[in-house]
């Protein structure tokens, strides 16, 4: 991403060898172990999977420091000798984006994903600049794993749609007898919960370890008695309570988790992070059971995250640095982090873009002009200030549109994200 690492450096008015280190995010030859001994371990299965994936690896991601040095040395040159590059595992960087940015001195931590090196969630405890990883649930096990397997049997993208399930849930209805057989039905056949929150999931339902599928698709059509959902197929009643059931069984494996890190650190706070952290339905109804004082949840949880949480560990961790615990809740700032623009900037791209515009010197006039706006049905795109980090739109790259208005969403979903 030398785009990304040239506007970092730029906006700090810092040099390659002016940095104390670079990191990334997680341990790519504990990955490529992970990915070997689970060839081994379902062989002669997976043998075109296997194929496709190795020489993908002898390329590229088993020779990432190469890579790093390479692309760095394209943005600029500097001497190598005085660069510490380091490898954090990938479960600390991720509780290290929550853990420090919040303003807790001591705090239970929580991470949820799809999978790192081996890792698919842990509980850790985090103690002024130190953090402390107590319990962790391995592949092929996974929460995230589980909820995407759900996003690609109900014809949404895997690693990209999970939210567009957790959307499609509250479409299904909680007191239908279909929605409780269906959470049955994966109760009893997908996932078995412990009361840790830790999971087992059977894996002779599922393709992901070693085929090309998240799924034995098979399987399922007979376990749920309807086939796969195609992307473009319509969505009917039994997709919306399928969504439903899997989003309640998710709910109850992060409260479960909860509690028992809970129970393990004896702290009044949480802070959690990883691509489960993402879905804001299971977090307010974490909230609502009031396990713990406070909660913190990184707002880039997935692994986009990984790269703050990389860097922090290795400033606190690695390199000892004191850690200030300040009344000031939000260090990140509404996660605004990114580019921002001058109005020369912006009149510059307009007249070359010979972009119809007008330009308001008093910002009343002009949330006026926009709140008429949107009251009549418009849809508007909303630019100010700097680019919010993460997937969620905080109010200054966004889409807004008038929420007391039924055909709005409809006409979001079509008009403008086709």
């Amino acid at each position: 991403p030398k785009n990304s690492i040239k506007y970092c450096l730029d906006e700090a008015g810092l040099e390659i060898d002016e940095l104390d280190a670079i990191v990334f995010y997680d341990k790519p030859l504990l990955k490529f172990e992970r990915l070997l001994e689970t060839y081994y371990a379902f062989a002669p299965k997976g043998l075109i999977s296997f194929l496709k994936a190795i020489p993908v690896w002898l390329n590229e991601k088993l020779f990432l420091k190469k890579l790093i040095y390479d692309g760095l040395r394209e943005i600029e040159n500097f001497d190598k000798k005085k660069i510490n590059l380091l490898f954090p595992e990938h479960h600390l960087s991720h509780s290290a984006s929550a853990f420090f940015p919040s303003n807790y001195e001591d705090s239970a931590i929580l991470t949820i994903d799809g999978v790192g090196e081996w890792c698919t969630a842990s509980m850790g405890h985090g103690k002024n600049n130190k953090i402390k990883v107590l319990k962790e649930l391995h592949f092929p096990h996974s929460v995230g794993l589980l909820y995407t397997a759900f996003t690609y049997f109900l014809g949404f993208k895997v690693n990209s749609g999970e939210y567009k399930l957790m959307g499609l849930a509250p479409y299904g209805n909680p007191k239908s007898d279909e929605t409780y057989e269906f959470i049955n039905i994966i109760k009893n056949n997908l996932v078995h919960i412990n009361d840790d929150g830790s999971i087992w999931l059977d894996q002779k339902y599922y393709n992901y370890s070693t085929g090309l599928k998240m799924i034995n698709e098979k399987k399922w059509s007979q376990l749920f008695e309807f086939n796969i959902r195609k992307p473009e197929e319509e969505i009917k009643q039994k997709h919306c309570n399928l969504a439903l059931a899997i989003q309640i069984v998710t709910e109850e494996i992060v409260i479960k988790m909860a509690k028992e890190v809970k129970k393990i650190t004896g702290s009044k706070n949480l802070c959690m992070a990883g691509g489960v952290a993402l879905n804001c339905v299971a977090n307010g109804k974490l909230i609502k059971e009031n396990i713990f004082e406070n909660i913190y949840i990184q707002p880039a949880a997935g692994d986009a995250g990984g790269a703050l949480g990389a860097a922090l560990a290795a400033n606190y961790i690695y390199f000892n640095k004191k850690r200030k615990i300040s009344d000031e809740y939000d260090k990140m700032k509404g996660t605004y982090l990114g580019p921002e623009y001058s109005n020369k900037e912006i009149v510059f791209m307009n007249k070359k873009t010979k972009a119809v515009f007008k330009k308001y010197d008093d910002f009343n006039a002009l949330s006026k002009h926009i709140a008429k706006k949107i009251a009549d049905g418009n849809v508007i795109g909303w630019f100010q200030g700097r680019m919010e980090f993460g997937p969620r739109a905080l109010g200054c790259r966004s889409i807004l549109g008038d929420a007391r208005n039924p055909e709005m969403q409809k006409k979001l979903n079509l008009k403008i994200k086709y």
